[in-house]
């Protein structure tokens, strides 16, 4: 698996995520304190997070950070 199609499952797994939760991209960006374009980008495939940011997210919207770095 190459950078681009990594980037573009984990962006899947957090829009699921996200939408599980009942989170628009807004609400989510806000908690957060991301931008809406910076959160639509890691979604997109096009913008990369780093774990911390990972991490925070999966306390964020209660889920196993597994979840969310599941790549199969």
């Amino acid at each position: 698996m190459n950078k681009d199609a990594l980037l573009k499952k984990f962006g899947k797994n957090v829009k699921i995520e996200r939408i599980k939760k009942d989170l628009t991209r807004e609400q989510l960006a806000e908690i957060m304190n991301v931008s809406v374009n910076y959160l639509s980008g890691v979604e997109c495939g096009k913008a990369n997070m780093s774990l911390a940011k990972i991490l925070e997210l999966s306390k964020f919207i209660d889920t196993d950070i597994s979840n969310l770095l599941n790549f199969e």
